[in-house]
């Protein structure tokens, strides 16, 4: 078992720090709204790899290979929601909008005694920490290549006679805690450059390269096929 372990947590590592989708939503956050709400978003993505690696491990993901209707409704409930989110921040990005999507532009420097990078606050209006956290859960959840890939990958790391639902958590959440200690590190680099990182143009542009990610990665899983 310990050998299976040490072996899943080299590869699942090598996925996490492996650039994607998950890499930019999270550094997005950071740069939009702060270190908080990008480790609330961590926590939502890892929430969602832990409702595949559940379901991978009882055999749930199986329905997607199996069924062509149920893999339809899922992929086009995933693509819909990755577009959706996707073409928000591109939105967002266009020149001339503030840090918050108005129409305003922001002032081009904070004042000097002005936090540079303030949490955004949920009460005035900005992104709760548990809108952030489903916003990370969702997109991992929508999106049926996760599924596939966790019951492609999970049960090669099961050894015979152990428990199939136990190991597959446990597997699961080494995922999670690499991830979690990935994503802070970025969080922490981030932190580290609040001053550049403040400003509204910097933020725009990870708005736009984080919704042309999530567009591209929708219109991929939209035009997938169910696996064979």
């Amino acid at each position: 078992m310990f050998a299976e372990l040490a072996s899943f947590a080299l590869v699942a590592g090598l996925l996490t720090i492996t650039p994607g989708l998950d890499t930019a939503l999270v550094l997005r956050t950071a740069v939009a709204v702060g270190p908080r709400g990008a480790m609330a978003t961590a926590l939502g993505i890892n929430t969602g790899a832990l409702c595949w690696g559940v379901a991978a491990s009882v055999g749930a993901t199986a329905v997607l290979a199996a069924s062509d209707a149920a893999y339809l409704v899922l992929r086009i409930a995933g693509a819909g929601y990755l577009l959706w989110l996707g073409l928000g921040m591109l939105w967002r990005s266009r020149p001339g909008r503030g840090p918050d999507g108005a129409g305003a532009p922001a002032p081009a420097e904070p004042p000097p005694e002005a936090d540079p990078m303030p949490e955004a606050d949920p009460a005035a209006g900005g992104d709760s920490l548990v809108r952030l956290w489903w916003r990370g859960t969702a997109t991992n959840l929508l999106n049926p290549k996760f599924g596939v890939f966790y019951m492609a990958m999970l049960p090669q790391f099961i050894p015979d006679g152990a428990p199939q639902l136990l190991t597959g958590i446990v597997l699961t959440l080494v995922h999670d805690l690499e991830g979690l200690v990935w994503f802070g590190l970025l969080v922490l680099g981030v932190r580290r450059l609040r001053e550049r990182l403040a400003h509204p143009a910097v933020r725009r542009a990870m708005d736009a390269i984080t919704g042309t990610a999530l567009v591209l990665v929708g219109v991929d899983v939209a035009l997938s096929e169910r696996p064979v």
